[in-house]
């Protein structure tokens, strides 16, 4: 998943929210370094990567980007996810997003512990950018597909590639999400249980 069902899946507890968002910028071992209530949320983010990217929905989002992004299929169906969770009436809305992405930022801006170097410079333009509220809209995800082709080392084709299958399987692909995101959610409470 990409950052605001991740955001999303901390269930507002800080702790578990900057380990979750984070779980990407630390490396093995490195976990060790975070108190043990981050290195939850840490463990949380790779729990709920591992349940996305097997699920049979996702696997089917997948294959539907597939043929003209080949492996990159997976970046872009975390993105719509986020776009799908932005615009979930049972989740979110348009103030209550607003809101949860300005508490998240907060959150992210107030920790006592140094966070990994990458992930700062990250959030800076996640909050001054709004990326989290942005997944909302179309523009949104266009910008956030433009951000993941000029990152990506390997990809050699333009973010109108992707945002084209987007939009012409919008209909297949919100299906995906709706299959998908209430057994997410139902791991994710299960896993923090635990």
């Amino acid at each position: 998943m990409n950052f605001l069902a991740h955001a999303y899946l901390s269930f507002h507890q800080p702790a578990l929210l900057t380990g979750n968002m984070m779980g990407d910028f630390v490396k093995g071992r490195q976990m060790a370094l975070y108190p043990a209530s981050v290195q939850r949320g840490i463990a949380l983010h790779r729990a709920i990567d591992t349940f996305t990217d097997t699920h049979p929905s996702t696997m089917t989002a997948k294959d539907i980007f597939r043929p003209q992004t080949r492996l990159y299929g997976a970046v872009f169906v975390d993105i719509i996810y986020d776009h799908f969770l932005a615009n979930d009436p049972l989740h979110f809305t348009d103030a209550s997003l607003q809101s949860f992405a300005q508490q998240v930022y907060h959150t992210l801006h107030i920790q006592d512990f140094a966070l990994p170097p990458d992930f700062t410079r990250m959030i800076q333009y996640m909050s001054s950018e709004n990326w989290l509220y942005g997944y909302k809209s179309k523009e949104g995800i266009a910008q956030s597909f433009r951000g993941m082709v000029r990152r990506a080392k390997y990809i050699d084709f333009t973010a109108s590639v992707p945002l084209s299958v987007f939009e012409t399987n919008y209909a297949a692909l919100q299906q995906c999400y709706n299959d998908f995101f209430p057994e997410l959610l139902t791991f994710a409470k299960d896993y923090i249980a635990a």
